[in-house]
């Protein structure tokens, strides 16, 4: 269903972030803009690969400027990228892009789509990808979507044609999006699917280009243009009193995990397309050229379009309520047309607008931001007519429940009625979580039993509530989702989703528990009560060879939301050993294991995210010299927490106060991942960071990347070193230590190939390509079939001390328990401690 263009461009900045599920209030202008859209019946497709690869710009041209329903098509929900706003990686960041791409729907006006394909991080070619996904299942999905959407446009934004040059993960969009093109009118093809649609066949499939593939403008500026299709995305809306390209920055803004916040643009500027599958159009501004988007293409429709066409045509933007007795007429018309498609697609659509033009203010809004199974929640309904026209609320229910209010009663002008309804939560009610997260997955693919699921960008609300409301004789349901409304001092008026919970929950403070010794350990379990006076018992369940001081601990919660923790003293194996360990709780003779994850940010609407409630446990032989540890904090990573986890004191450096000889006190400095990127005063303190190192101070950098410098250094190095897109992605490819007799692999670890087993997503990224002689490499490693790369650790001696430079993804294997990255990040932080260990035992 189309979404409402609620907010002009000032409105959109102030009210998006905190209101995203806000009811929405139109404008004239909104309304008037949405039939446009509404009497339009086309549909464009837009595919690629992750959150961020859409182009704003030509989604927001076709929906505003075009009025095509316009979907954006991305196989992955970013999972394996970087965040740069918070710590939450892989599937807690799948969830988070998921939200920022709907909210850029929201400002654009499109709409989301997914695949169950896995963003398991970068590939450089799609062979590597499609192995890893499923690419028959993910195929399938893409052919799913085709087939329920029906778009008579598909744009891919990749090129299907340049293997092996760019990211896997968008060569393959570009291919599968090819393939599926012709797949999707064949009923050999996922045929197990036309038991709930019909095939279907686009009519034209484009390819997204710019002079970026063509490698510079010049070579575009001289590329033959005979096959392509220009268009001027520039253009200015005066119903919006914005531009199309505010509207698309804007969009792309709500991107902020991966730094794509930025100013909005204006002025003309040409998109093109070139044509890959259908014919050409001879008028090369109109992708649907040749194609019924009237409101004759469906058999009835041509009495509907009569009455919407002159409703758009003499529109009164003064009093919109007017046109409601032929907005009714064609909605009763709309309703006896055959075409399933577009009758499903359409009168919601008509629907939003009558609401509109009615000026009709309808909530229904939870006491609570969260319920769970078996309890009873009180629902405040407020229904408001302000246009005043003629409307009876005959009654009020709450779908998938029997609550129901009879009411009859007309809704007098701008005289607001409040009721009371008392929601009975079933107890085979299911909690409230991403549905792709509900199963486990594989590396490459999410696994959702349910059908109906598949493709959809969010679980459905737990609960909406259904207005019967007659208008102007006809008896029409309005549904609207159950939320949570609520106020701060600091915020003022709130929205929050309405969830459904566990009675309880538990977590531990940390994904990873390192045993450096033999030594036992307290082990804090958090237990949050999701009611009020929550009680039973929690115990462990340990791998084998591991301990705990008591089996189970018995517990009792008073308050809903409080949080409740139980020590157990867990006593590690003698020898190395690592596994799971997941609390077993039991309340009212049911048993719980899950955790509850809040990601809470300004611009999207908080998610609740249940995940199974375990940690790795890792009993290491470390050693480590050194005790205090600086960090500068870069774009976020959880290497500090996992840097206490063997016994450092990690202590956080404000880079606004460096000053000399602040930092001599630490035994080694650790600059955060892309700190150079995205920390402007890093520039300024640069030459205090090498007068550390000079004066005998071990500095850690890890990886940035080349191509987003917040501010130019003119090295970030004491000596000359040149960043690349260089990676492994292979987390699995061997590695070679060719420094073999460098401190760096052999104390206070010795570090052997062996060291470089288990490690997850890659080996590392942008490495240094080039460096100067200073520099020893202390590891070779590469992808099959690629030259072998020596930059992913260099370190060099300056002054007294040691610079080391490293783009392995220690933030990502240390968060994952990896034995190996501990101990070589241990060396690292022990380096130029080896000399004073020498001395030591000469003197001993």
């Amino acid at each position: 269903m189309h979404k409402f263009w609620a907010f002009l461009l000032l409105s959109a900045v102030i009210s998006l972030p905190l209101n995203a599920q806000k009811p929405k209030n139109h404008t004239s202008a909104e309304i008037y803009h949405e039939l446009q859209k509404l009497n339009f019946l086309g549909t464009a497709l837009y595919v690629a690969a992750h959150p961020d690869d859409e182009n704003t710009r030509l989604i927001s041209y076709l929906e505003n400027e075009v009025h095509a329903r316009t979907i954006y098509l991305s196989l992955t929900r970013g999972d394996g990228g970087q965040n740069l706003i918070g710590p939450e990686l892989r599937e807690l960041l799948g969830v988070l892009r998921t939200q920022e791409l709907l909210a850029a729907r929201s400002v654009d006006g499109g709409e989301q789509r997914f695949t169950r394909a896995n963003d398991f991080g970068y590939s450089k070619h799609p062979d590597e990808t499609h192995r890893i996904w499923n690419k028959e299942m993910v195929l399938g999905d893409v052919v799913k979507t085709i087939r329920q959407l029906k778009p008579d446009v598909i744009i891919n934004r990749f090129d299907h044609r340049s293997p092996g040059s760019t990211h896997g993960h968008h060569t393959s969009s570009a291919m599968l999006g090819v393939e599926a093109f012709d797949l999707a009118s064949d009923s050999n093809a996922y045929s197990e699917q036309l038991n709930a649609m019909d095939t279907w066949q686009p009519k034209r499939l484009f390819f997204n280009t710019s002079w970026w593939f063509y490698g510079s403008r010049e070579n575009f500026e001289k590329a033959d243009k005979s096959n392509l299709l220009q268009l001027d995305v520039g253009v200015f809306y005066p119903e919006l009193g914005v531009s199309n390209n505010e509207i698309a920055s804007l969009a792309s803004s709500q991107h902020l995990c991966q730094g794509f916040g930025r100013i909005s643009t204006r002025g003309s500027q040409d998109e093109y397309v070139e044509l890959i599958k259908g014919s050409l159009p001879e008028d090369k501004t109109n992708l649907f050229e040749g194609i019924d988007t009237s409101w004759s293409r469906i058999e009835g429709g041509a009495a509907i379009g009569e009455i919407l066409y002159n409703v758009e045509n003499n529109f009164d933007f003064k009093n919109p309520a007017t046109h409601l007795p032929e907005l009714v007429k064609a909605y009763n018309l709309l309703e006896s047309v055959k075409d399933d498609h577009w009758k499903v697609l359409k009168s919601p659509h008509l629907k939003e607008i009558i609401l509109g033009c009615a000026g009709l203010y309808l909530e229904a809004s939870a006491e609570n931001a969260s319920t769970y199974p078996g309890a009873t929640e009180k629902v405040n309904i407020e229904a408001l007519n302000r246009a005043g026209q003629n409307i009876t609320l005959e009654s009020i229910s709450i779908t998938g429940t029997e609550t129901k209010l009879d009411l009859g009663e007309n809704l007098d002008k701008n005289q607001k009625q409040n009721h009371e309804l008392q929601l009975k939560v079933s107890l085979d009610k299911a909690h409230t979580s991403p549905y792709w997260l509900k199963e486990e997955g594989s590396l490459g693919m999410y696994t959702v039993n349910d059908e109906t699921l598949i493709g959809l960008p969010e679980t459905p609300e737990a609960y909406t509530a259904n207005f019967k409301l007659t208008i102007d004789g006809t008896t029409i349901d309005f549904q609207k989702p159950v939320i949570h409304r609520y106020s701060k001092p600091d915020k003022g008026e709130l929205y929050e989703p309405f969830v459904v919970l566990p009675k309880v929950t538990a977590s531990f403070e940390d994904d990873v528990m390192i045993f450096a010794d033999g030594k036992p350990k307290q082990i804090p379990v958090a237990l949050r009560a999701g009611k009020d006076n929550v009680s039973g018992s929690v115990g462990l369940n340990l791998p084998e060879g591991w301990k705990a001081n008591e089996t189970t601990k018995q517990f009792s919660i008073e308050k809903k939301g409080e949080v409740k923790t139980m020590l157990f003293e867990v006593v590690p194996p003698d020898n190395e050993s690592e596994g799971f360990i997941s609390p077993i709780l039991t309340v009212e003779g049911e048993q719980y294991d899950k955790k509850l994850v809040e990601i809470d940010y300004s611009h999207i609407p908080k998610q609740s995210v249940l995940l199974p409630a375990k940690a790795k446990i890792v009993r290491l032989n470390i050693q480590k010299s050194g005790e205090h540890i600086g960090y500068i904090v870069g774009a976020g990573d959880k290497i500090p927490e996992s840097l206490e986890q063997i016994g450092y004191q990690v202590h956080t450096i404000d880079v606004d106060n460096i000053q000399k000889g602040v930092l001599d006190k630490y035994d080694a400095i650790v600059v955060g991942i892309r700190a150079y990127n995205v920390v402007d005063q890093l520039k300024f303190k640069q030459p205090i960071l090498m007068e550390y190192v000079k004066n005998g101070g071990n500095l850690i950098v890890q990886y940035n990347t080349a191509n987003r410098w917040r501010s130019q250094f003119e090295n970030i190095a004491p000596y000359s070193l040149t960043l690349s897109r260089d990676r492994v992605t292979d987390e699995q490819a061997p590695v070679e230590i060719i420094a073999k007799n460098h401190a760096l692999v052999n104390f206070p670890n010795s570090i052997t190939e062996k060291d470089f087993d288990g490690w997850v997503q890659e080996r590392g990224l942008y490495f240094p390509n080039e460096w100067s002689e200073e520099f020893t490499p202390i590891l070779s490693m590469n992808d099959k079939g690629e030259a072998q790369k020596k930059g992913s650790l260099l370190v060099a001696p300056y002054g007294e001390g040691n610079y080391i430079y490293t783009g392995l993804s220690f933030f990502r294997e240390l968060p994952a328990g990896v034995s190996g990255a501990y101990k070589l990040f241990a060396n690292m932080l022990s380096l130029g401690k080896e000399k004073i260990a020498t001395e030591n035992e000469v003197k001993g």
